[in-house]
């Protein structure tokens, strides 16, 4: 089962990317708040759907949550209304490689404190490692997209 979560994973990242290219192609023409809309409308309704035919669990139960639970739902919208507008600045691969490092930072804070209920695993230095090497990721990545940025604009052949 293991393995089967690894390649789901892997997929739901290929679907994030793609996501976040389609994202960031459409909002030049529709706007970036209203890509934003729309991506989030089209999935309650989809997702709606899904609920109907195959949830198991209990949908009002979210009234009976603690409130600070319910901020995930802004946080997501913030995922996504960002990304939108990293996209066409910063291209594909730098706003995935921040949202990462974004999500390793977080994480890393999470875990050390134990938030939210989750395992607490103290930061170390083979974490910070990780980190160090995912900065130098989005350093070289950024730079080597501002330097084809400049390219293709000066290019006038």
């Amino acid at each position: 089962m293991g393995i089967i979560i690894v390649f789901l994973t892997l997929f739901s990242g290929v679907a994030l990317g793609t996501q976040s290219a389609i994202n960031g192609t459409f909002s030049r023409k529709a706007g970036t708040i209203e890509t934003t809309f729309l991506t989030f409308i089209t999935g309650a309704m989809l997702l709606t759907i899904i609920v109907l035919f195959f949830g198991h669990g209990n949908i009002l139960a979210i009234f009976k949550v603690p409130v600070w639970q319910l901020s995930a739902v802004f946080f997501g919208i913030l995922f996504v209304l960002f990304s939108v507008i990293a996209v066409p600045s910063i291209g594909i691969i730098a706003a995935n490689i921040t949202i990462i490092v974004g999500q390793l930072i977080a994480g890393i804070v999470i875990d050390n404190f134990g938030w939210f209920n989750s395992l607490v695993i103290p930061f170390d230095i083979k974490r910070f490692v990780g980190l160090l090497f995912m900065f130098v990721a989005l350093y070289f990545i950024y730079k080597g997209n501002t330097k084809d940025t400049k390219k293709s604009y000066t290019n006038t052949d």
